[in-house]
């Protein structure tokens, strides 16, 4: 992996945040709301609304404004909340940082869960645990977020009363309920990863598997375990590296929906806040960064690619 490859990368990274900062702005503006409005409400004067639209420079053409919302984007200023007045970054990214702690616990129980599941089914191929896997998988896929949410509080908090529905409780402050406040969110959001990674694995596994190289390793006498784990999985387990980073488009997209239903304060309801109080800075702020969140895991994730395998060349 050269230095030409991470800073082409690197740019290219840059520029579609550049890109999606021009859609973020552009679709904001085209809302019907009025900040002015949002402020002062819809009983104010008209000098009144002209004088606040001077002083946020919404006077200005749209061009001037975008950049000077970028400069202060660049400067981690995102604006002031409509709703609330208070600083739009800070809230943001405190919320983003309960939802990437929901991510990472569901890609590491993904990966507990998955990656066994998927070396099963391969090595099993056309048995009862294949078969088993096949449906676990497709039902996992089939079930829309809402629904597996659904059914996880009926069972878990409803039927058997063991863990919270809703709410939130920072692990610095409670861990014990912070920790059953977010298994539900937790195994809602696996769900799909489970289903989406398991398949991968057992694809690209019995494919490794049926491999001159792998015919080769067992000829020299290697015993299966060795084969398996030491020769097959590291190469079938590349592909995943792609599925994984990919599933974190599902994981922004389906967090705000678990987020929403579960009452965790994280990025997904602040958007869905905002979207409903028309609250602009707080749009383009969630929107942003979670458009940036996903271009950084991409961008890593190519990384990881590049280095865990070296037949590929990057110039």
């Amino acid at each position: 992996m050269s230095l030409t490859y991470l800073l082409r990368r690197s740019g290219l990274m840059i520029y579609t945040l550049v890109v999606v900062s021009l859609i973020v702005f552009g679709i904001t503006q085209a809302l019907p709301a009025d900040a002015a409005v949002m402020m002062l409400g819809e009983n104010a004067t008209p000098d009144a609304l002209a004088a606040i639209r001077q002083r946020l420079g919404l006077d200005q053409p749209v061009w001037m404004q975008y950049g000077r919302w970028l400069a202060g984007v660049l400067h981690g200023d995102f604006g002031l909340s409509l709703r609330t007045g208070q600083p739009v970054g800070a809230v943001m990214i405190e919320a983003l940082s309960r939802s990437l702690l929901l991510a990472v616990l569901s890609i590491g129980l993904m990966l507990l869960v998955a990656v066994p599941l998927g070396i099963v089914a391969a090595i099993r191929r056309g048995r009862i645990a294949d078969l088993f896997v096949s449906v676990v998988s497709y039902v996992g896929v089939s079930f829309p977020e809402f629904v597996t949410a659904t059914l996880v509080v009926l069972v878990m908090a409803d039927w058997l009363q063991l863990l919270p529905a809703t709410g939130y409780v920072p692990l610095t402050e409670d861990p014990l309920r912070g920790i059953r406040h977010l298994v539900l969110p937790v195994l809602t959001v696996s769900v799909i990863l489970v289903a989406h990674v398991s398949r991968m694995v057992r694809s690209e596994l019995v494919d490794v598997l049926h491999t001159d190289y792998i015919r080769a390793a067992r000829l020299k006498g290697l015993d299966e375990r060795t084969v398996l784990f030491r020769h097959a999985l590291r190469n079938a387990l590349l592909p995943t590296i792609t599925i994984v980073a990919l599933d974190v488009g599902y994981l922004l997209g389906g967090i705000i929906v678990v987020e929403e239903i579960f009452a965790l304060p994280g990025v997904g309801r602040q958007l869905i806040v905002a979207i409903q109080a028309r609250d602009l800075p707080a749009i383009q702020a969630g929107a942003l960064i979670m458009a940036a969140t996903y271009s950084v895991v991409n961008f890593l994730a190519d990384l990881a690619y590049a280095a865990l395998d070296k037949r590929i060349q990057y110039a």
